[in-house]
């Protein structure tokens, strides 16, 4: 699993930078070509070249090359279910305090993209399980991870079923930190508690409101979790050139909500705190509201996600990883 660097080679993955800032990814192929409506670049203008290097099109036109960053590659990858973007990857690796080493479970792989992120995060002395509900989404999520890594990696075991029955399934206390982004996170507080270690983290990513109130009220009640912390990540560009510096007019807002909470050690009692102490109660038409059709949620058709697989697998098949290059 070393990163890829030194000059592009066969099977690279090369992003090109063309006019206006419009962004290609492609994969080298020898004697390869890429089309665009402003030229063709031959792939062998690329293999051999340093990264950074600027190629022309047979109609004159320079595009900058470069290995795509991971976040690059996520927001270009296959999809088969809605992605966990950059920004709140990175969150949640940090808040979660995910370290060289540590177990984690991670339930809802869907198109693989916090996935790579826990993966580089663990390094090859971790270990990451990460359990899907349906086997497509777990197809499409290994061919994003093997396109992008270049391999499978030995440290990572993507499991097929139901997170509470895999989570039950372990001996207690074997996880250090728990990533749950599915609908329902409130049902998986028994599992969580079961498997994980006292002092560890559960993180737990929602899209909506009503989610965030459920599951934060779940693991609050349970009287086995410190205090739940709920945050959102925000990012606003800024344009600056010369002494024009002014926020840009679009801005990276909402995506999701992120908790997290640490385990007690079995019969602590967490010190109380001056709160008011709500206790609220769902009804089955509370609960209906927060059914993926209600919160628009939307998987894509069997047919649309079959053909995502068939294209993830192809591109991971094209895919070889560069030999690394020690930095001088």
């Amino acid at each position: 699993m070393n990163p890829a660097r030194g000059a592009f080679v066969e099977g690279d993955h090369v992003q090109l930078r063309g006019p206006k800032s419009t962004l290609h990814t492609i994969t080298l192929e020898t004697g390869g070509a890429f089309h665009t409506h402003k030229g063709v670049i031959s792939h062998d203008d690329l293999i051999g070249s340093p990264e950074g290097s600027v190629v022309t099109s047979d109609s004159g036109v320079a595009y900058l090359a470069l290995r795509p960053l991971l976040g690059d590659f996520v927001l270009s990858m296959a999809r088969g279910a809605a992605i966990i973007y950059p920004k709140d990857a990175a969150h949640i690796v940090a808040i979660a305090d995910v370290a060289p080493g540590h177990t984690v479970m991670e339930a809802g792989v869907g198109s693989g993209s916090l996935t790579l992120s826990l993966l580089r995060a663990v390094g090859e002395s971790g270990h990451l399980i990460s359990i899907e509900r349906r086997e497509e989404f777990a197809d499409i999520a290994a061919a994003n991870v093997a396109t992008f890594l270049g391999e499978v990696p030995s440290h990572w075991d993507c499991l097929i079923g139901d997170f509470q029955e895999r989570a039950l399934e372990r001996e207690a206390g074997s996880v250090d930190r728990v990533v749950l982004d599915m609908l329902a996170p409130w049902e998986c507080v028994e599992a969580v508690s079961h498997a994980l270690i006292s002092g560890g983290v559960v993180t737990v990513y929602v899209a909506t409101v009503t989610q965030l109130s459920r599951v934060v009220e779940a693991f609050r009640v349970s009287g086995r979790y410190t205090e739940p912390q709920a945050e959102e990540v925000l990012i606003r560009p800024w344009h600056v050139e010369g002494l024009a510096v002014r926020p840009e007019h679009r801005m990276i807002g909402h995506t999701g909500f992120v908790m997290t909470a640490r385990l007690l050690a079995p019969g602590a009692v967490l010190p109380e705190t001056k709160r008011r102490q709500a206790k609220p109660e769902y009804s089955e038409e509370d609960i209906e509201l927060w059914t993926p059709g209600a919160t628009g949620q939307r998987h894509g058709s069997d047919k649309k996600i079959r053909q995502t697989v068939r294209q993830a697998q192809a591109r991971a098949d094209r895919s070889r990883k560069a030999p690394s290059t020690d930095l001088p």
